[in-house]
């Protein structure tokens, strides 16, 4: 007979990944034991497996409900921007605002994200990698929907990564409740997708 599940289970299996996500981000996955996990936890490895059947089961599902979380981000932003009528650029610029407020409060899942994909199982790996294409693929979608005329065929995958490039890397330099916000600094990606870099203006041109 199958063991019951507690009415908390799922609830204790987020938590697990939270600190899951922090051992891996403070010393490597591969230096990360079920034993260290189990530490982090406050609890036993017996008591782990009860929740997960191996390092690699943990690692999945993390990285799983991880882009799992992206994905919905990129649909209930463009559903949120044709149901209140949002024009293409709001809907693009919510876009930017939700990827880095989620960055923010998932820094050790995101790092999990770049660093340990390759150590899963092929399958799994193919799974993960698959849904990050989705969700590049929708970001370029919107990204192209904002600025018609500054984003083409050929120059499209191009400025998606460039853009995509300036938020995903900001777990290592851009830390939470620093004089730098997450939110200022969304606006300031966008202020540079609008008018470019500040700074001093161009000197006019001289006629001769």
């Amino acid at each position: 007979m199958a063991r019951t599940k507690a009415p908390d289970f799922e609830a204790q299996r987020e938590q697990i990944l939270e600190l899951a996500a922090a051992a891996f981000a403070n010393s490597s996955y591969p230096s990360t034991s079920m034993a260290d996990l189990a530490a982090a936890c406050g609890t036993s490895k017996a008591r782990l497996y009860h929740y997960y059947e191996s390092k690699e089961a943990i690692l999945f599902d993390l990285l799983d409900r991880y882009t799992r979380r992206l994905m919905l981000i990129v649909t209930e932003v463009e559903s949120d921007a044709e149901r209140q009528g949002r024009t293409d650029q709001e809907g693009f610029a919510n876009l930017i605002r939700a990827f880095l407020a989620e960055y923010e409060n998932s820094q050790t899942r995101h790092i999990a994200l770049i660093n340990d994909v390759k150590f899963l199982a092929d399958e799994q790996r193919d799974v993960i990698l698959g849904r990050e294409r989705d969700v590049v693929a929708g970001f370029s979608r919107l990204l192209r929907r904002a600025y018609p005329e500054r984003v083409t065929r050929d120059n499209q995958t191009a400025l998606t990564m460039t853009v995509f490039g300036m938020i995903n890397w900001t777990f290592t330099w851009l830390k939470p409740g620093g004089k730098l916000s997450y939110a200022d600094f969304a606006d300031m990606v966008l202020d540079l997708l609008d008018g470019g870099l500040p700074g001093k203006p161009a000197k006019a041109a001289v006629l001769r």
